[in-house]
């Protein structure tokens, strides 16, 4: 289970949850799908050497503790801190309707497409 083939399976796992969520307009779970696709793939790295990842979901410090930080490019950065509130706070009702707001079609699309070119390069860094 803390292998990294474990966390790369079930990220695509999740990506393709997020494309079923997508075509059924459910765009608050796509959020939710992206974040958690990024969050395994990071903790991928983290257990490339038996290491078991920490359950934390903030993005930027797995990516710290992936030994990612200093080469992950702008687009990369932007990306983990655009998907850092679909985690939690798509939770709570207070940031839900909020949230839910910005994730049009569109958007919700090019947040997939974004997320498996993340993944893919994860793929890489093994």
């Amino acid at each position: 289970m803390n292998t990294p083939k474990y966390w790369i399976d079930t990220a695509e796992y999740d990506i393709e949850s997020a494309k079923v969520m997508q075509k059924g307009g459910r765009y608050l779970y796509v959020g939710f799908l992206c974040h958690l696709t990024t969050e395994k793939a990071l903790k991928s790295v983290i257990a490339k050497d038996g290491t078991t990842p920490l359950k934390i979901h903030t993005l930027t410090r797995l990516a710290e503790l992936a030994g990612l930080k200093d080469i992950l490019t702008e687009e990369q950065k932007a990306l983990l801190n655009e998907l850092h509130p679909l985690n939690i706070e798509a939770r709570y009702p207070a940031y839900k309707d909020k949230i839910a707001e910005i994730l049009s079609c569109e958007y919700c699309e090019k947040l997939i497409e974004r997320t498996e070119v993340f993944l893919t390069w994860i793929k890489q860094q093994h």
